[in-house]
C-alpha cells in the first residue's frame, strides 16, 4: 500500500476484532507498555492508520501483536496493511526452525548496535508461547544426532570447551545477581554468539560432549534471555528463551527445557499473561521435566507454578504446590550435586516467590510474613538485585494497608540496595513506588516527599 489509500485491511482486522478505534488504541498501549514503551495514542491515531498513515518505529509491531491476541492467529503487517516494520518477535522462530542457526542470526542482531533497531522495533508475542505438540522432542533429539554424524569439517569441541561455556555462564549469573541484567549484558551474547555458536555447528569427542555442549549452550542463551527480561527488554528475551528449549532437547536435557519453561512462564506472570503462564509452568512440572528434576529445581519449578495457579483463581491447587515445593527444597542437601543454574534459589528465594502467591491469592497478611522472611534469609549482598525487589514489594503491601511510614523505611532500604543495579525490574519497582507515594506526597508529608526525590533521582540515573 503506497501513498494515503485507505488501509482496508487494517478496518476489516478491526470490524473483526470487533473493537473500537478506541479499544484498539488502548490494546496497542498496553502492548507497548510491556515492551518499555509509553505511547500516546488514542482512537484519533487508528483514524488516521485506517485512512492510510504508516506507524512510526516499532508501533506497527505493537498493532499487529494486539490484534493477533484478539483474533487469536499471528497478524502480520502485511495482514494489517502496513508497508513498513515487523511483527511480533523480530528474532522469534517457530519450534521446528534450526536452533543453532537462529540463535547466531539473534546473537548477530543483538550485538550489532546499528542492527539492534530491528529487534527494538519487535514486540513480545503472547501468541508465540504456545509449545509444541506431539513428538517434537523425541523427533528434535535424533536430528541432533543424526546431524553430529553428518558433520563434516570444523570445530572439535571436547570436555575443557563444555567446563569453559559453563564457568562463563556461572560468571555472567553472578553478575545479573549483584548488578542486574543490564550489566555486561553485550559480553555475554557476544560470547554466546561467537564461541559457543561455533562449537554447536562443529564436532564433538564423543556423543556424551555433545549434549552437554548443547545443554550448556542452552543455559546461557536462557541466561541471554533472562538478563534481557530483568532489563525490561522483553522481544529480545522471548526467542532467546524458545532457543534455549529447543538446544535443551537437541540435548535431551528436560530438566534444563523445565528451567527456561519456569523462566518464560515468570515472564508471562510479569507482563500478565495469566493462562498463557500457566501453560508453561504447567509444562515445566510435567513429566521427565519434574522427574529428572534435582530438589532444589523441583522446588523452583514448583513455585513458579503455585504462582500461575494462583493468578488463575486456583489458591487450592496453588496451596498445594507451595507445600510439595517447600518439601522439595527441604530435599535439597549437599550431597546432592545440583546444576549450578539454580545456585541463587535457598530459603529466600521460596519465600519471595511464595509472598507473591499469597498476593495474588488475595492473602496479603501472610505475603507481608513471607516477604520480611525473604528479607531476614537472602544474602542481601550476594543478591542485590533480587534483595531490592523484594523490598520494593514489601513496602508496597505496607503502603496499600495503610502502614505508610513503615512502608517508607522499607522503600529506603530497597533504594539502599539498588546502588549500582541496571535492571528493569527495579526500575519497575522505583515506579511503583513513587506511584503508591502520590496521594501522600500531595498531602505535603516530609518523610514521603524525602522519599520521592530519592526515588526520582534513581530513575535519572538508571535511564
Amino acid at each position: 500500500m503506497t501513498g494515503r489509500e485507505p488501509n482496508r485491511r487494517l478496518a476489516e482486522a478491526i470490524a473483526q476484532a470487533g473493537w473500537t478505534y478506541d479499544a484498539l488504541a488502548r490494546a496497542v498501549r498496553g502492548v507497548a507498555a510491556e515492551n518499555g514503551e509509553l505511547l500516546q495514542i488514542n482512537k484519533s491515531a487508528v483514524a488516521h492508520w485506517v485512512g492510510g498513515t504508516q506507524p512510526s518505529g516499532p508501533v506497527t509491531a505493537f498493532i499487529c501483536e494486539a490484534l493477533s491476541r484478539r483474533l487469536g492467529r499471528a497478524v502480520t503487517a502485511a495482514e494489517a496493511g502496513f508497508a513498513n516494520g515487523t511483527s511480533a518477535s523480530a528474532g522469534a522462530t517457530s519450534w521446528h526452525a534450526d536452533a543453532v542457526t537462529s540463535l547466531a542470526d539473534l546473537g548477530r542482531l543483538d550485538v550489532d548496535l546499528e542492527r539492534r533497531q530491528v529487534l527494538a522495533g519487535s514486540a513480545y508475542a503472547a501468541a508465540a508461547l504456545a509449545l509444541p505438540h506431539g513428538d517434537w522432542w523425541e523427533r528434535t533429539a535424533h536430528a541432533a544426532r543424526a546431524r553430529q554424524q553428518d558433520a563434516g569439517s570444523g570445530y572439535t569441541a571436547g570436555r575443557g570447551d563444555v567446563d569453559a561455556v559453563r564457568e562463563t555462564t556461572a560468571f555472567f549469573s553472578q553478575m545479573d545477581q549483584r548488578h542486574g541484567g543490564g550489566h555486561g549484558r553485550r559480553a555475554l551474547v557476544l560470547y554466546l554468539q561467537s564461541d559457543v555458536c561455533t562449537y554447536l555447528a562443529g564436532r564433538f569427542t564423543s556423543e556424551q560432549v555433545r549434549r552437554d555442549m548443547f545443554s550448556a549452550a542452552g543455559e546461557l542463551a536462557y541466561l541471554a534471555g533472562w538478563t534481557a527480561f530483568d532489563n525490561a527488554q522483553h522481544a529480545v528475551a522471548q526467542p532467546y528463551f524458545t532457543n534455549a528449549v529447543k538446544l535443551a532437547a537437541m540435548a535431551d536435557d528436560p530438566p534444563m527445557a523445565a528451567h527456561v519453561l519456569r523462566a518464560m512462564a515468570h515472564q508471562a506472570l510479569e507482563l500478565g499473561h495469566h493462562q498463557e503462564a500457566l501453560g508453561l509452568a504447567a509444562a515445566s512440572v510435567e513429566g521427565h521435566r519434574y522427574r529428572l528434576a534435582t530438589p532444589r529445581e523441583k522446588a523452583l519449578l514448583g513455585v513458579v507454578h503455585a504462582r500461575a495457579l494462583a493468578a488463575t483463581g486456583d489458591s487450592r491447587a496453588a496451596a498445594a504446590a507451595l507445600l510439595r515445593a517447600e518439601d522439595d527444597l527441604a530435599g535439597a542437601s549437599p550431597g546432592i550435586e545440583e546444576p549450578h543454574r539454580v545456585f541463587f534459589f535457598g530459603e529466600a528465594s521460596l519465600a519471595h516467590e511464595t509472598a507473591r502467591t499469597l498476593a495474588a491469592a488475595g492473602d496479603g497478611k501472610r505475603a507481608v510474613a513471607e516477604f520480611r522472611r525473604s528479607v531476614r534469609t537472602r544474602n542481601g549482598a550476594a543478591f542485590r538485585r533480587t534483595h531490592a525487589v523484594t523490598l520494593g514489594l514489601l513496602g508496597s503491601i505496607q503502603a496499600s494497608g495503610g502502614a505508610i511510614e513503615e512502608a517508607c523505611a522499607t522503600w529506603t532500604r530497597a533504594l539502599e540496595n539498588m546502588e549500582g543495579i541496571r535492571s528493569g525490574r527495579t526500575r519497575q519497582t522505583v515506579v511503583d513506588m513513587r506511584r503508591a507515594l502520590s496521594p501522600f506526597r500531595r498531602r505535603g508529608v516530609r518523610l514521603v516527599s524525602e522519599l520521592d526525590t530519592r526515588a526520582a533521582e534513581y530513575l535519572t540515573r538508571t535511564i
